[in-house]
């Protein structure tokens, strides 16, 4: 029997629970704010302070990130930096086999101004300020800062082969525990697949041996398990396995749809086009701002490409509304035809439509991207095409793009030529490189509407007509093949970009149903979601900030964050070897300003978001209900550092006719501890607050206009299986044609079938609703949106109707969805004596606990047996 691989053990740890998921607040609150982490990140960061806290100390530490193209590979380096830097390591190298993904990387750790720059502005770790610092080598470097050295493998290999002047040599690393971070770390595998003697991944071991310390972190999508020697290797080292076909299942990326057309390239084109517009007109309508872009691929050689550009501007230069209106009428293709419906209902004529695309694709918003020089001309373009002040919406390429190309929102491919390089009907290399391209533009380009919080997922899978679904789709344009495009799809397949699985299903309230008078005139009551205002928040304590006292520690310059609380000053002097408190109020009030002026959190308008009672920044400074309740204590040693502290004073201690000496605190002391004090406020009030609540006051919406027909993309596998939708297809209570759900709200819905004769002697209308999608209820305390799996509803004779929220869960999510839970038990609590009267009609709502199908006794006494029922 073959051993498990590493990531298989810790796969079945974290299935226990054996694992612990809490991300320390240092690394969740010094990276960027704007790149919230997602359950597959804290999954992999889980896994790698598992396996470093569990490692012996006798060997450095080798373990590879297998993680798919699009899933913040970068972002997990730049939290493990972080988490590294304090448990000592300052020195990091970064290598890779491309220049353009060092220049990229290099403009993601270091450049603040960079929409995709990874760590918050101002890092503290502790009361210390910490800079991300890049060098040559590991000499001389600030022992307080993350030093990286920015390099390729193969400049690596060659600056410690041949010496060079301050270039990094094996002298670096003697001394040193230094953090290897290999990004496309599949490039170095040359000695391990050919038993070469003297090679890029000889270079790196020997680095890495180096000192027993060092950590060396690979990254990559790309991991051959088929390898023999791959895979020896690669054994007790791959934590985490999140290949492109998970990444895409989970719903991070894009759906990926082959538009095959007869036409001609002109018209292929100009379909693509009108495509790609219907896409900005549809995200415009929503007021999403979105600029999608689109790329055209030259099979070959740079000369095709240059003529693909060429003819492309004739196109476009020369686009009538009668090229607008021949593909309206030739075209049988539902998207096309829908997004003409689109066109027509807000009122864009064709001239209106050709004008639009003369404008927005002339020559000045293209580029070429095929020779090595014209690439590096245009790499700040390319890599900021998300950003608003970059005009580009179209890309003409060969093969430069193929790896180390981020972009979000590449929503159209076109194949500017037809051939195919099959073999033996398997999928030729240009076939599986156009896979490997497509899997770029696969990623998600996220938005949010007023009803969808899941900014970075698929939010329309299970509705598939609704106008915002072709956001969440990219489009390969081809030419009408079956061969091509069965050859395509098995490259796709292969990619992990389509799933051969997958069906669209329709789900439709049944006709009987839509009989009833519960369908024409029953209503629901819904909660919603509003802007938290904070109107009852007067003071921090009211924040749960708590008055202990922030320790500011004078000897290293560096302090510890431990909670607030308020306290006496004692002045302004520190015994040489002791400890003093000072009341912030007792700061002078200038340097306050000058610290919280660093930091935007503590505008004045940033402020009020929070504490909108304040009247201005010399309140919340003074005021004892904000800074001016709270104080800092300062320790001391007897190696001060002279910029801390200011001149030493003689004094006598009363009473007792000695005298001793103290420091006078400086400017530059004051400022410092206030700096970390702010720091840890804002931690707190991020952790504690949020933008939203869900209200408590829940109102009426009807049946009808909440529960739809639906068109679904559902996954067939045995647990969706055409039993239970005969099942249920033959119970009245239940008003759906089929469930889709998992295998535990499949077995929810026939405990209840078991459980309908006892439930019928009580209650004259049953009807249990699945929720596709079709409403959610927000979480009272932060307005986090929730949809339970099912609604169901039980009128007892001519009394009450209970609504009952029900949620089955495994268990192997009911710790982490505890939060759902607690929201309907505090929805029961609520409403519990103050049912809702409409007309004559009385309506009690409840939170059912979970379901589970192992405990399902408990769930039937909780809920349907218990007296309040």
């Amino acid at each position: 029997m073959t051993a498990r691989l590493l990531y298989e053990h810790l796969d079945s740890a974290s299935q226990l629970g054996l694992l612990q998921k809490e991300i320390p607040a240092s690394l969740t609150d010094n990276l960027n704010p704007k790149f919230e982490l997602r359950p597959y990140q804290e999954e992999a960061f889980a896994r790698f302070f598992h396996c470093f806290d569990n490692a012996g100390k006798t060997a450095p530490l080798h373990l590879l990130f297998n993680m798919a193209t699009g899933s913040g590979k970068t972002l997990i380096m730049a939290g493990a930096i972080l988490w590294l830097y304090e448990r000592g390591y300052r020195n990091f190298l970064f290598f890779v086999n491309s220049t353009n993904i060092i220049e990229k990387t290099r403009d993601n750790f270091l450049n603040p101004l960079s929409s995709k720059y990874l760590f918050r502005e101002d890092i503290r770790l502790g009361s210390q300020r910490v800079a991300v610092t890049p060098v040559v080598n590991f000499e001389g470097v600030n022992e307080h800062d993350i030093n990286i050295c920015f390099t390729t493998i193969q400049k690596l290999h060659a600056d410690l082969t041949i010496e060079k002047e301050n270039a990094l040599t094996y002298e670096d690393f003697k001394d040193k525990k230094i953090v290897l971070l290999a990004d496309e770390a599949h490039h170095m595998n040359v000695s391990t697949r050919r038993r070469l003697l003297e090679s890029w991944e000889n270079t790196v071991e020997r680095i890495f041996v180096q000192n027993t310390d060092n950590v060396l972190l690979e990254f990559t999508a790309t991991l051959d398990y088929t390898h023999k020697n791959i895979v020896e290797k690669y054994r007790n080292k791959v934590l985490y396995k999140y290949d492109l076909r998970q990444f895409r299942n989970d719903g991070y990326s894009k759906d990926v749809y082959i538009v095959q057309a007869d036409f001609e390239e002109k018209d292929r084109i100009i379909q693509a086009l009108i495509l790609n517009q219907y896409k900005q007109e549809v995200a415009a309508k929503h007021r999403i701002n979105l600029k999608p872009v689109m790329l055209f691929k030259a099979q070959r050689t740079i000369a095709q490409s240059r003529e693909n550009k060429a003819n492309f501007h004739r196109i476009v230069e020369n686009l009538s509304p009668e090229d607008i209106l021949r593909i309206r009428d030739r075209s049988d293709l539902r998207l096309v035809k829908q997004a003409y419906q689109f066109f027509e209902a807000n009122q864009i004529t064709p001239s209106h439509l050709a004008a639009r695309l003369r404008r927005e694709f002339d020559q000045s918003r293209c580029i070429s991207v095929n020779e090595e020089k014209e690439k590096e001309n245009q790499q700040i373009l390319l890599n900021s095409l998300e950003d608003q002040e970059n005009r580009i919406r179209a890309i003409f390429a060969v093969q430069k793009l193929n790896e180390g190309w981020d972009v979000l929102n590449l929503f159209d491919i076109v194949r500017c030529y037809t051939t195919r390089d099959a073999k033996a009907g398997k999928p030729g290399k240009t076939t599986i490189a156009e896979a490997q391209l497509i899997g770029r533009g696969a990623r998600y380009f996220p938005f949010v509407t007023d009803v969808q919080e899941e900014r970075y997922l698929r939010k329309f899978d299970r509705n598939l007509t609704a106008e915002l679904r072709v956001l969440e789709e990219l489009h390969y344009h081809s030419m009408n093949d079956s061969r091509y495009i069965s050859e395509l799809r098995s490259a796709l397949v292969e990619e992990g970009l389509l799933d051969e699985r997958e069906v669209n299903k329709t789900l439709t309230l049944k006709d009987s149903f839509k009989e009833t008078e519960f369908y024409k005139n029953g209503l629901l009551y819904l909660n919603k979601r509003v802007i938290n205002r904070y109107e009852h928040i007067r003071s921090l304590a009211d924040m749960g900030i708590s008055a202990q006292n922030y320790q500011h520690t004078l000897a290293s310059g560096r302090g510890a964050m431990e909670a607030i609380l308020g306290g006496q000053g004692q002045g302004s002097r520190i015994a040489e070897a002791g400890r003093t408190d000072v009341a912030v109020r007792e700061i002078p009030i200038h340097i306050v300003r000058n610290a919280m002026a660093r930091n935007p959190f503590f505008s004045f308008s940033s402020l009020q978001t929070y504490f909108p009672h304040i009247q201005s920044l010399r309140e919340f400074i003074t005021e004892e209900a904000y800074l001016g309740g709270l104080a800092i204590t300062f320790f001391g040693t007897r190696n001060f550092d002279r910029e801390i502290v200011g001149t030493m004073t003689k004094f006598s201690v009363p009473n007792q006719g000695t005298r001793s000496e103290r420091y006078v605190l400086s400017n530059r002391a004051y400022y410092d501890a206030m700096t970390g004090l702010l720091a840890h406020i804002e931690a707190a009030l991020r952790q504690t607050s949020s933008e939203y609540r869900g209200t408590e006051k829940f109102k009426l919406a009807s049946i009808s206009s909440v529960f739809t027909d639906k068109s679904l993309k559902l996954v067939q596998d045995s647990e969706r299986s055409d039993g239970d939708e005969e099942f249920v297809a033959s119970r009245d209570w239940y008003v759906f044609n089929a469930n889709y759900g998992t295998s535990e709200e499949k077995a929810f819905v026939r405990m209840l079938d078991r459980q309908i004769e006892r439930l019928q002697e009580k209650y004259d209308k049953i009807y249990l609703f699945r929720n596709e999608r079709h409403f959610k209820i927000y979480n009272f305390e932060d307005g986090q949106a929730f949809e339970p799996d099912f609604i169901l509803f039980l009128r007892e004779k001519d009394r009450d109707t209970y609504q009952m929220f029900v949620e089955p869960k495994g268990e192997h999510l009911q710790e982490h969805d505890r939060w759902k839970e607690v929201f309907l038990e505090q929805l029961t609590d609520r409403f519990k004596g103050q049912p809702l009267e409409f007309q004559t009609q009385t309506y009690r709502l409840v939170g059912a606990p979970f379901y589970n199908n192992k405990d399902e006794n408990t769930f039937q006494e909780r809920l349907f047996w218990h007296e309040k029922f």
